[in-house]
């Protein structure tokens, strides 16, 4: 009897908990949030707006510790100052920069994003940009295929197919004291 409650139990509780979430727009939160229904403000239309000449960049296929920084230049094509707040790669490897002063309406800047071409393979990688432009956050991409750089034998008297120090020597009789 006490197995068959407690077996119960087990099945219940996991579903009374999924269902114990409130209705969207209840107007219940948790302590310190906002209510989780997602609000965007009256289209407002001085507000500004970023227009990328382009929103991806492919890079293509280079060697290993290549160029990989490029400059994404954008235009505040809104009628307020345009700031951006902040920029997050979608990993450690994809760095961005972007101006730290508000860009005026009718300019333009750059958002310079820099991607670790050490690591060898192909990428796809994007930066968020959070700003208080009409769209934010934004997103760009940049892609491409890094190879490896071609590996050379120690010597040049090596063949191809060994790798490392040869494993005889060109000196004679092979006695290193040997001064000829």
């Amino acid at each position: 009897m006490l197995r068959r409650f407690y077996t119960i139990l087990m099945l219940t509780l996991p579903a009374s908990l999924c269902f114990a979430q409130q209705p969207a727009g209840s107007g219940i939160s948790a302590p310190g949030t906002s209510s989780g229904a997602v609000t965007t403000a009256p289209d407002d239309p001085n507000a500004p707006r970023m227009s990328f000449e382009t929103k991806e960049h492919d890079f293509g296929t280079f060697e290993q510790d290549g160029n990989g920084t490029f400059l994404f230049l954008f235009t505040n094509i809104g009628k307020e100052p345009l700031v951006i707040s902040k920029c997050q790669g979608s990993c450690g490897c994809t760095v961005p920069s972007w101006p730290q002063h508000p860009i005026a309406p009718g300019k333009q800047d750059t958002i310079k994003v820099t991607y670790d071409t050490h690591r060898v393979g192909v990428f796809v990688k994007t930066v968020t940009i959070t700003s208080n432009a009409k769209e934010s956050p934004d997103v760009i991409t940049i892609k491409g295929k890094t190879t490896a750089k071609p590996t050379y034998p120690a010597f040049p008297g090596n063949k191809e197919e060994s790798s490392g120090a040869p494993y005889t020597n060109n000196w004679g009789d092979g006695n290193a004291m040997d001064n000829h």
